[in-house]
């Protein structure tokens, strides 16, 4: 490796002339004679100082690999150390354990990046990196990691299939790549550059400085064929249809192809769609009347998912606060309807880049569900993005539903453009334009949003504009609120006292935001402060305050017998939490809130994202949710308890169990799940998923509403 005198790093792999056994133990004559690459750096806690404890790394390739060796030297005894999850990607794993990881920029684009990362038990975890900052944690593909002990700390070896990856064409290459270290006790990162501190754990994502790799030599241009058949079988009962459904047993096959059209176009055909082994939503309190959003958990549609967001921003639509700038694609318009599974007949997926050009195009058609009466429909998305200046870019995006939810025998389109521009470190603007066209639906059927980030370490500055008008119908996407105009801004001061030793970081902040609807009748005014403190330990309190207005055009139901009348409202309130370092056998999240609530009050208390470490196999991720309502028009208490249980037998076999209970729905419900990867790409999975209604006269605890027990196969060929 070198080092310039502006801390650009190159370093390069070396071509293996005799096999390494991947075992972990690194004790093959090559990491004798080749030079390691050193000198990590820290970005947090001490911006620019060298890492507490030496790394050494190797990268090596031969005709079919990427090998990424590492020796983590640690001074403390291993009781010291922190692993206590080898789940594949859970984020305990990433960012929560000592852990060891590379990023590779295979397009050298200095945007985007497929990385990988493990701890000292060996996990799995890797990620699809999209315009530095979109993460997907549900990226899965085929490769390999040992890690072993030596006496001063732990080693590790991966072995990456270049046909695991994706590259420009030529078989000499230049790719960017990112080494990170973490030692959780000291709530430290290193890195092999430097660093900026703003993201902390995150701040791999940005591929623009991350170091060179050069001497790759890549396979001749094979087209990389996958075929992945799949079998299932289980037994159902169904209380909630007509007629309902008792113990009925039933099968199905199906198969997933991925073929290599060039070294960096892939593309993907499905047939007979099935996701039997996906885990059931996590159950939401709704005391708002707006539509809950819940996230996409199929693995079709979570691969290659960067490439299709569109107006990058925070907030689950490409931007906003609290959720509410739409999402013109959203996945699970696909294959689900009125809370029912819709059969997913084929699919076809192109995903790649042609020089500078992202490409992303797909068309699923579904067939026909009679519960919720739904149509066979044709799905149909196509995502563009070119790359410009050093770490900008521009797009265009078009959906199409065959068979609008409107109206029988009309479409739905909807079409857009956006940019997402960085300049300097810390500078961020942000913005779209889109329209939809749906026959016979009438108003403003446009949404835009301009958006201003400057996010620095020390202050940070955001101005926000989103317009989404009431005809704005993308229904292939998701939109939470329609007929607005919402403008926001907000401001941060955070700086690092190095008076206060337990202190790593305080943050002043505060910000408002102005709705009104399409017609500029004011509907929502917010004004908040926050002040938030992080320890070196990585515990965190923080304090929040608020004072809200909110106008009413119509009234609505909030709880079964309680409705709040249209009017105007105006509330303060006071929230408080303490979050537990995710380093400690138990740690999670504890907050209080109690404001003013449409002439009442509202209290809250809430235990989330737990986890308790039993055993380094065993664990249990408990959350609670209590609001206690009180209102001149009716009282009511919302309860949602939430458990996970998990067992690891190995980093590719693992069991987990989902409890919930929902006072809101009344419902109980059970998933249990057993996912063993028998070959690396090759699963087997049983799952048993159980809901009871609690809302039953006479029943004697819960009565049934449905159930299934499932198990599925699929075995991955790859030529």
């Amino acid at each position: 490796m070198t080092r310039d005198v502006d801390g650009r790093v190159t370093v390069r792999a070396i071509r293996l002339t005799r096999a390494i056994r991947l075992d972990g133990r690194l004790d093959e004559r090559v990491y004798e004679s080749v030079q390691a690459i050193t000198g990590f750096i820290q970005n947090v806690p001490d911006e620019g100082q060298p890492a507490t404890e030496p790394t050494e790394v190797w990268i090596f390739f031969d005709d079919d690999h990427v090998y990424v060796a590492a020796r983590c030297w640690d001074t403390a005894p291993e009781s010291e150390w922190v692993a206590n999850d080898m789940r594949r990607d859970s984020d305990v794993t990433n960012a929560n354990n000592d852990s060891f990881g590379v990023t590779l920029d295979t397009f050298y684009d200095r945007r985007n990046g497929f990385r990988f990362y493990t701890n000292p038990l060996g996990a799995l975890s890797d990620t699809q990196v999209t315009n530095e900052g979109s993460v997907n944690k549900d990226w899965n593909t085929v490769w390999e990691v040992r890690t072993g002990r030596f006496t001063g700390g732990w080693t590790v070896e991966m072995q990456i299939p270049f046909k695991s990856l994706r590259y420009r064409p030529g078989t000499s290459q230049i790719w960017g790549v990112q080494l990170r270290r973490g030692i959780r006790r000291r709530n430290e990162f290193s890195f092999i550059t430097p660093l900026p501190p703003t993201a902390g754990a995150a701040a791999w994502n940005r591929m623009s400085m991350a170091a060179t790799l050069v001497g790759l030599e890549v396979p001749a241009g094979s087209k990389n064929l996958e075929i992945k058949p799949y079998g299932v079988s289980g037994v159902s009962t169904d209380r909630t249809i007509s007629p309902a459904v008792s113990n009925e047993v039933d099968g199905d096959v199906g198969v997933d192809v991925k073929y290599g059209l060039t070294q960096n176009l892939t593309l993907d055909f499905t047939y007979n769609t099935d996701f039997a082994q996906v885990e059931v939503d996590e159950q939401q309190i709704n005391l708002t009347r707006f539509t809950l959003f819940f996230p996409e958990k199929r693995e079709f549609f979570l691969e290659g998912r960067g490439l299709f967001e569109f107006g990058r921003g925070s907030g689950m639509g490409g931007g906003g606060w609290g959720g509410d700038a739409p999402a013109v694609f959203f996945s699970r318009q696909i294959g689900l309807s009125g809370g029912r599974e819709v059969p997913i007949v084929a699919g076809a997926r192109l995903t790649g880049k042609l020089d500078n050009l992202t490409v992303g195009a797909l068309t699923m058609q579904t067939g026909e569900e009679p519960v919720s009466k739904t149509e066979a429909t044709n799905f149909t998305v196509l995502r563009l993005k070119q790359d410009i200046l050093r770490r900008s870019s521009v797009g265009a995006i078009f959906t199409r539903r065959s068979r609008s939810t409107l109206a029988p025998g009309v479409s739905n389109e909807a079409y857009g453009v956006d940019g997402a521009f960085s300049f300097y470190e810390n500078v961020n603007v942000n913005g779209y334009y889109a329209r939809t066209e749906t026959r016979g639906l009438t108003g403003k059927n446009e949404s835009y949003q301009a958006r201003f980030d400057y996010d620095a370490d020390r202050y940070g500055l955001e101005f926000d504009h989103l317009f989404v008008g009431d005809a704005f119908n993308p229904e292939v996407g998701f939109v939470r609120r329609d007929d607005m105009r919402r403008t926001s801004a907000s401001a941060r001061f955070s700086p690092r006292p190095r008076s206060i030793p337990s202190v790593r970081r305080f943050a002043w902040g505060g910000g408002l935001e102005y709705i009104t609807n399409t017609a500029g009748e004011l509907e929502s005014r917010a004004q908040w402060f926050g002040f938030d403190t992080e320890f070196q330990s990585s515990d965190r309190v923080n304090i929040d305050a608020a004072r809200i207005s909110e106008r009413l055009l119509r009234a609505f139901q909030i709880a079964p017998g309680v409705t709040i009348p249209a009017g105007a409202y105006s509330f303060d309130g006071v929230g408080a939490s303490y979050t537990f370092g995710q380093q400690r056998r138990l740690f999670g999240s504890v907050s209080f809130e109690r404001l003013g609530f449409y002439d009442g009050e509202r209290t809250s208390v809430a235990f989330s994202r737990g986890r308790v470490e039993m055993t380094r196999q065993l664990s249990l991720e408990p959350s609670l949710s209590i609001n206690w309502i009180e209102l001149p028009y009716g009282s009511f208490t919302t309860r949602l308890y939430r458990t996970r249980l998990t067992y690891t037998f190995t980093p590719r076999m693992f069991f987990s169990g989902l409890l919930q209970y929902s006072s809101s729905s009344e419902t109980v419900s059970a998933n249990l799940r057993l996912r063993w990867e028998y070959s690396p790409g090759s699963e087997l999975f049983v799952v048993y998923t159980e809901d009871r209604d609690r809302d039953v006269p006479g029943a004697e605890w819960a009565a049934l509403m449905n159930r299934a027990l499932v198990i599925k196969v699929n075995r991955l060929f790859r030529f």
